[in-house]
């Protein structure tokens, strides 16, 4: 759901990144073998205290990887890639997909594509997880502007690389 994962993702390339989404599609998408089961508060490493505990309530969990996978063949998982097909095989309804701009939030029970929603985006703010205000034809649906917290100190940046985007990021 956008309200769980985006601003976890937006923190993440915030502070742990830098604002290098290359390095961010390496460690979340590249450097897994098989998918990720979910993913934790290591993600917010970097970031103030103060934005951690708004988005956490102060818990702490880590990401966990889908390393202990048994198939029913008893062959080695494979890693998990994520079509149109397989999204409804895999009974998936939000895809996320990491862009130099922002992150594409695809509610994928209603559409094919998302709005963006750009990295600059404070991680604190609200937004709405009813699948169908997530059009690709509309800005990203908030709630509200920001949780209702200190502003965060601005994040350390790195220059953005040009790339091809990579393939969706699930939780």
């Amino acid at each position: 759901m956008p309200s769980v994962h985006l601003p976890l993702l937006l923190a993440a390339y915030q502070y742990k990144f830098g604002g290098n989404v290359e390095t961010m599609c390496r460690h979340l998408i590249d450097d897994v073998a098989v998918g990720w089961d979910e993913l934790g508060t290591d993600l917010l490493d970097g970031a103030p205290p103060a934005l951690v505990n708004a988005l956490t309530g102060g818990e702490h969990w880590p990401s966990r990887t889908l390393d202990h996978l048994v198939t029913q063949d008893g062959s080695p998982p494979v890693r998990m890639s994520v079509t149109d097909t397989t999204a409804d095989e895999q009974d998936m309804q939000w895809g996320y997909v990491l862009h130099p701009e922002g992150i594409e939030v695809i509610s994928l029970l209603n559409e094919d594509l998302g709005p963006v929603v750009d990295w600059a985006t404070d991680p604190r703010t609200a937004f709405n997880d009813h699948p169908a205000a997530w059009s690709c034809l509309d800005p990203a649906p908030t709630i509200r502007a920001s949780r209702s917290t200190p502003p965060q100190s601005p994040p350390a940046t790195a220059p953005a690389k040009a790339g091809t985007p990579s393939p969706a990021t699930r939780r």
